[in-house]
């Protein structure tokens, strides 16, 4: 059994992680991350607030906030020195089994106020033209959330069907992003729940909840005179590839347009343009 201390002094068995992310496509990992680690992540995603680019609020029936941001071209002036140091990018390859590890991008999200929408079902990689065992979500809060306000993940759909993901409409969250995409509508998840193996976690500052980008996940309402700050990082590795998806390329992702041009697909997704935290070869 290989046991090794957390970054906060927590004993993780990463080999049952690493197994439970093959399988489940999502790995909840508590206190794994540092006082310092925690601190730098939160100094970035105020960052990103301070500096907003391609996000915005997301439409409420009510006066809550509800605030996204992401792809910002200037990234790592408020990024790189925390994640050359956070223990993330290893989190990643120990779950993976690999070794290199890429930091593809960012998003923030706060939620405030009134009561806010959940976030509408949907997978990262119906948007995202790569694929490959080697991709995950590093998501981080920065306030305590219960269980049953945190964010939800149905098991083992990253082995599955991959959807036409939401466009977060106000009133239809299968509503698809993009119409002309071959991908199947989304499932209306939230009528039958009790049809899947759905799975979620109480998170406190400190935790980390890492998933694929095909795993469906949904979720995190806030209640009136509560606030949610989370950031989600995207990391890629050695086994992942080109994989368009008719036509859904990520807008607004720098240096992305110029990457379609250059690969075809099946070919190994590298470039550049993304940074390089961890490799075989250091």
């Amino acid at each position: 059994m290989a046991v090794a201390e957390g970054n906060a002094g927590v004993s993780i068995d990463w080999e049952a992680a690493r197994e439970t992310y093959k399988r489940d496509g999502v790995v909840h990992l508590p206190q794994v991350l540092g006082a310092d680690a925690l601190q730098a992540a939160l100094k970035a995603w105020e960052w990103s607030i301070a500096h907003p680019h391609a996000g915005g609020n997301v439409p409420q029936k009510n006066d809550g906030i509800f605030f996204q941001d992401l792809f910002n071209p200037r990234v790592l002036e408020g990024y790189r020195s925390m994640l050359e140091a956070s223990p993330i990018p290893d989190i990643c390859a120990k779950l993976w089994g690999t070794d290199d590890v890429w930091f593809m991008y960012e998003q923030v999200f706060l939620k405030e106020g009134g009561e806010t929408r959940r976030t509408p079902w949907h997978q990262d990689a119906s948007y995202l033209p790569v694929g490959g065992a080697d991709t995950a979500v590093a998501w981080i809060t920065f306030d305590p959330i219960s269980k049953e306000d945190s964010l939800e993940f149905v098991k083992g759909s990253h082995k599955g069907v991959l959807y036409n993901t939401s466009r977060f409409e106000q009133g239809d969250d299968t509503a698809p992003i993009n119409e002309r995409s071959e991908m199947p509508r989304l499932p209306d998840i939230e009528s039958e729940r009790d049809r899947w193996a759905i799975v979620s976690w109480p998170v406190t500052p400190g935790d980390l909840t890492v998933f694929d980008f095909r795993t469906m996940h949904g979720g995190g309402s806030t209640h009136p005179g509560r606030r949610r700050r989370t950031l989600s990082l995207r990391f890629f590795g050695e086994r992942s590839f080109f994989e368009p998806k008719n036509g859904t390329g990520v807008p607004g992702l720098p240096g992305l347009p110029d990457l379609e041009r250059k690969l075809r697909p099946g070919d190994a997704f590298r470039d550049a343009y993304f940074l390089k935290l961890r490799s075989t070869s250091a």
